[in-house]
Protein backbone atom coordinates (compact mmCIF):
# COMPACT_ATOMS: atom_id res chain seq x y z
CA UNK A 1 0.00 0.00 0.00
CA UNK A 2 2.02 3.31 -1.11
CA UNK A 3 2.28 6.10 1.34
CA UNK A 4 1.30 9.63 -0.77
CA UNK A 5 3.49 12.31 0.76
CA UNK A 6 2.52 15.04 1.69
CA UNK A 7 3.55 19.04 2.93
CA UNK A 8 1.82 21.45 5.26
CA UNK A 9 0.24 24.06 4.20
CA UNK A 10 2.57 26.36 5.69
CA UNK A 11 5.06 24.93 3.23
CA UNK A 12 3.50 25.80 0.39
CA UNK A 13 2.55 29.23 1.16
CA UNK A 14 6.35 29.20 1.88
CA UNK A 15 7.71 27.83 -1.60
CA UNK A 16 4.37 28.01 -3.54
CA UNK A 17 2.22 25.08 -4.88
CA UNK A 18 4.75 24.27 -8.32
CA UNK A 19 8.10 24.18 -5.78
CA UNK A 20 5.99 22.16 -3.30
CA UNK A 21 4.04 19.62 -5.56
CA UNK A 22 7.45 19.05 -7.32
CA UNK A 23 8.77 18.01 -4.11
CA UNK A 24 5.77 15.65 -3.18
CA UNK A 25 5.81 14.08 -6.86
CA UNK A 26 9.94 13.42 -6.14
CA UNK A 27 9.27 12.08 -2.94
CA UNK A 28 6.32 9.50 -4.52
CA UNK A 29 8.95 8.91 -7.45
CA UNK A 30 12.23 8.03 -4.55
CA UNK A 31 9.47 5.79 -2.58
CA UNK A 32 8.52 4.23 -5.24
CA UNK A 33 11.92 3.27 -6.57
CA UNK A 34 12.84 1.90 -3.26
CA UNK A 35 9.52 -0.74 -3.02
CA UNK A 36 10.13 -1.61 -6.04
CA UNK A 37 14.12 -2.58 -5.79
CA UNK A 38 12.75 -3.77 -2.18
CA UNK A 39 10.12 -6.34 -3.70
CA UNK A 40 13.05 -7.14 -6.11
CA UNK A 41 15.48 -8.11 -3.28
CA UNK A 42 12.78 -9.70 -1.08
CA UNK A 43 11.97 -11.86 -4.46
CA UNK A 44 15.93 -12.34 -5.18
CA UNK A 45 16.46 -13.23 -1.28
CA UNK A 46 13.54 -15.65 -1.34
CA UNK A 47 14.50 -17.87 -4.09
CA UNK A 48 18.00 -18.21 -2.93
CA UNK A 49 16.04 -19.29 0.33
CA UNK A 50 13.60 -21.47 -1.92
CA UNK A 51 17.29 -23.28 -3.57
CA UNK A 52 18.92 -23.63 -0.72
CA UNK A 53 15.82 -25.92 1.43
CA UNK A 54 15.63 -27.63 -1.75
CA UNK A 55 19.04 -28.55 -1.65
CA UNK A 56 18.92 -29.21 2.12
CA UNK A 57 15.56 -31.46 1.31
CA UNK A 58 17.41 -33.57 -1.37
CA UNK A 59 20.80 -34.27 0.86
CA UNK A 60 18.73 -35.46 3.70
CA UNK A 61 16.22 -37.56 1.63
CA UNK A 62 19.99 -38.98 0.61
CA UNK A 63 20.97 -39.29 3.30
CA UNK A 64 17.71 -41.49 4.33
CA UNK A 65 17.77 -43.77 1.39
CA UNK A 66 21.50 -44.38 2.55
CA UNK A 67 20.22 -45.36 6.32
CA UNK A 68 17.33 -47.30 4.71
CA UNK A 69 19.65 -49.15 2.25
CA UNK A 70 21.81 -50.09 5.10
CA UNK A 71 18.89 -50.93 7.53
CA UNK A 72 17.64 -53.01 4.56
CA UNK A 73 20.81 -55.13 4.45
CA UNK A 74 20.88 -55.28 8.26
CA UNK A 75 17.01 -57.00 8.28
CA UNK A 76 18.11 -59.33 5.64
CA UNK A 77 20.83 -60.64 7.63
CA UNK A 78 19.23 -60.91 10.67
CA UNK A 79 16.14 -62.53 8.69
CA UNK A 80 19.14 -65.52 7.52
CA UNK A 81 20.12 -65.77 10.95
CA UNK A 82 16.64 -66.03 12.29
CA UNK A 83 15.68 -68.70 10.02
CA UNK A 84 19.10 -70.32 10.24
CA UNK A 85 18.32 -70.70 14.50
CA UNK A 86 15.13 -72.01 13.71
CA UNK A 87 16.12 -74.51 11.38
CA UNK A 88 18.77 -75.43 14.47
CA UNK A 89 15.55 -75.38 16.88
CA UNK A 90 13.21 -77.45 14.71
CA UNK A 91 16.01 -80.27 13.61
CA UNK A 92 16.68 -80.25 17.99
CA UNK A 93 12.96 -81.20 18.53
CA UNK A 94 12.25 -83.00 15.86
CA UNK A 95 15.17 -85.37 17.07
CA UNK A 96 14.18 -85.25 20.64
CA UNK A 97 10.58 -86.43 19.56
CA UNK A 98 12.30 -88.97 17.55
CA UNK A 99 14.11 -90.32 20.14
CA UNK A 100 11.50 -89.90 22.93
CA UNK A 101 9.41 -91.98 20.71
CA UNK A 102 11.89 -94.56 19.65
CA UNK A 103 12.53 -95.33 23.45
CA UNK A 104 8.68 -95.44 24.10
CA UNK A 105 8.58 -98.28 21.56
CA UNK A 106 11.41 -100.28 22.86
CA UNK A 107 9.49 -100.77 26.44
Amino acid sequence: MPVTARLSRKFYDTFGDEIANELVDWFNKVDAAYRSELRELNELNFARFDAKVEQRIAEVKAEVRHEVGGLQVSLAALRADLIKWMFIFWAGTTMTVLGTTLALLKF
